[in-house]
């Protein structure tokens, strides 16, 4: 399993809460076409206006095709801040309770 980390800076909060809520409607359907994942969970702390997006993938090869077309799309909302990093990672351990 892999996973692709997105950090986002200088978000206005109800900017972010309101990103979140359309992310979580538009997430019901499954991922975008051309996004092969396994899993995805959006952190924020509306409060110091950051967050993380965590896309999970099968493969190694999954996870440069769903970052490349990721990279390609816009935040779904003004105020959502910037993207300050994209970091990609191997998962060594998932457990949920």
């Amino acid at each position: 399993m892999y996973a692709r980390v997105v950090r986002w800076e200088g978000a206005d909060a109800d900017a972010m809460r309101a990103s979140a809520a359309e992310m979580n409607e538009r997430s019901a359907d499954g991922p975008p076409e051309g996004v092969p994942a396994k899993g995805f969970q959006l952190l924020i702390d509306p409060a110091n206006g950051t967050g993380l997006a965590i896309v999970l993938f099968e493969t190694e090869e999954d996870m440069r095709q769903g970052d490349a077309t990721l990279s390609s799309m816009s935040p779904p909302n003004d105020g959502m801040g910037r993207r300050a990093g994209v970091e990609f990672y191997e998962v060594a351990v998932e457990r949920r309770a």
